[in-house]
Parts: C-alpha cells; sequence; structure tokens
C-alpha cells in the first residue's frame, strides 16, 4: 500500500507522523472521507470544497491547493491500482511544542490514505439494520460546528461506544434540545407520506456529501419532495421508513430502533429505489463535482 504525504508516495510501513503532531495531541485538523468507484472518485471537488471551508473554519493554512490536493488523491488511487476504494485525507495543524495554541506549528501535515471500508455486514443492506437511540448527546453548535469535519470524533466515539455495548452497528443522536440530530457517522432521512424528511444543519449535524446528494441529485430525478425540518425521536416511529446516508455506509434503510421493529421490519420501498438509483450512477458514471 502507497501512502501520499507531504508530497510524496511512501509504503505504508514507512508513512509517519510525528507524536507531536498537534493533530494527535490535541485532535487539530481536519479530514475527508471519499469513495472511488470505477475508477473515478465520488464528489472529489465537494469533498475538497468542503475540506478547506473547515480548515479555513479553524484557521488552519492549507499548503497545498484544491487542484494539488485533487492531484493528490488521484496519484494515491493510481498508485495502489484502487478502482473502489475508500480514500481518507487528512490535513493535521503539524508538528508544534506542547500547548494549545496553534500558531506554534509552522506546517501542516498532509496524508492520503486509499484502503476499503465496509462500516456494516452486506446483509444489512437487503435486510435492514437495527439501531440504537444514544443518551449522549451531539456537541451544540454553538460549542463546536458540526460542519466542521475536523479530527475530534470523540462525541461520537463515545456514542459508537453505547451502540458496540446494545449489540447493534450505529447510534441516533439527538441535540441538546431532544432532536434527532444524525448518527456516530451518518446522516438520518425519514419517509413520510412519499416525502423525505431530514433534519437540518441548523439542529447540529454535519452536512453530509451523501446526504446533498440524495437531496439535490436522487430525489428530484426520483420525483421525491424532500423536507428539511427538526423533529423528535417519536416521529421516527410514525414515519413510513427510516434510512442513513453517508459516505462510507452510502444507503441503508433502518428496520428496529432500540429494539422496537420499524414497519413491517423490511428496508421500505422508497429506500430501496434510492438505493438502486445509487448504486445505478456510481457503478456507471460516478459524479466527480
Amino acid at each position: 500500500m502507497k501512502i501520499w504525504i507531504d508530497g510524496a508516495l511512501v509504503d505504508k510501513e514507512h508513512a509517519q507522523v510525528s507524536v507531536f503532531d498537534h493533530g494527535l495531541l490535541y485532535g487539530d485538523g481536519v479530514f475527508e472521507g471519499i469513495r472511488a468507484y470505477g475508477g473515478r472518485v465520488f464528489k472529489l471537488k465537494t469533498h475538497l470544497e468542503r475540506l478547506l471551508a473547515s480548515a479555513k473554519s479553524i484557521r488552519l493554512t492549507m499548503h497545498y491547493t484544491l487542484r494539488e490536493l485533487e492531484q493528490a488523491v488521484r496519484e494515491t488511487v493510481e498508485a495502489n491500482a484502487a478502482s473502489d476504494a475508500y480514500i481518507r485525507l487528512v490535513v493535521t495543524r503539524g508538528v508544534g511544542p506542547l500547548g494549545l495554541s496553534p500558531f506554534t506549528c509552522p506546517k501542516p501535515c498532509t496524508f492520503v490514505i486509499v484502503d476499503r471500508i465496509q462500516l456494516y455486514p452486506k446483509e444489512m443492506y437487503a435486510q435492514g439494520m437495527p439501531v440504537v437511540v444514544a443518551r449522549r448527546p451531539r456537541i451544540p453548535v454553538e460549542c463546536l460546528d458540526p460542519s466542521v469535519k475536523s479530527l475530534n470524533y470523540l462525541n461520537n466515539i463515545l456514542a459508537k461506544i453505547e451502540a458496540i455495548d446494545a449489540g447493534v452497528h450505529e447510534a441516533i443522536m439527538l441535540n441538546t434540545d431532544g432532536e434527532v440530530c444524525e448518527c456516530t457517522g451518518d446522516n438520518i432521512f425519514l419517509v413520510m407520506g412519499g416525502r423525505l424528511v431530514t433534519p437540518p444543519t441548523s439542529a447540529g449535524l454535519l452536512n453530509g456529501v451523501t446526504r446533498g446528494f440524495v437531496m439535490d441529485t436522487l430525489a428530484p430525478v426520483m420525483g421525491i419532495t424532500v423536507e428539511e425540518r427538526r423533529f423528535r425521536i417519536e416521529d421516527l416511529f410514525t414515519a413510513d421508513e427510516v434510512f442513513l446516508t453517508g459516505t462510507a455506509a452510502e444507503i441503508i434503510g433502518v428496520t428496529k430502533i432500540d429494539g422496537e421493529q420499524f414497519g413491517d421490519g423490511s428496508v421500505g420501498p422508497i429506500t430501496q429505489q434510492l438505493m438502486a438509483e445509487f448504486r445505478r450512477r456510481v457503478s456507471k458514471d460516478a459524479p466527480e463535482d
């Protein structure tokens, strides 16, 4: 495996980040998870624009332009002969002395990993997956804006531990007002009366790239209306269907919440249609913008 790190492709065994890097010491940095399908990098421009926006939000000065990062991703995909892959692009604050100040780090560290990922068992995409509602709330927007895809994922990890302890793969997270926010690594949608309903980003969630693809591309071409509005956990049980979206997860239906079967226990028809349309589009000619 080849890793791109600060302008050079190196073997996995030689890809090293300093123990004095503030990304390691303080979770100070940003990242993107990206997919490649059939040699095309899905929504690469959108991912890179989000990365640059995240970096700007935390006043992290990038040493590579969007075009240079695009080239780095493509070089790494090619070097690993990975036509279908999961890509992790990371920018840390870089090496600096101990202490919280980010301005003591003269240069960020940038690296690209190309590998594979399988968040959920394959059979769950056909049968649906059970989830739980996490007791731990999402960090409020006022404390840490989730539009910044930062290296600090401890809030999500602790909720993920709740899911694992309950014997499932995912947990729904609520904001501090008790409203449905997102899952530990995925966005959430309801199907209600033939339309899609999803929380607005102001509720405290990451504006996922796959979320946007469902809302802006898949739903319109399928004639499905999308509504962004706040809702609470009880609304999940009055919905016709529930599904999750994410770069690693793609689209997956939910069939059980906190042990309670959802609907008839099968993946709903609209979720199935969206999954099929997503698969058709990324398999044929995955959009890169």
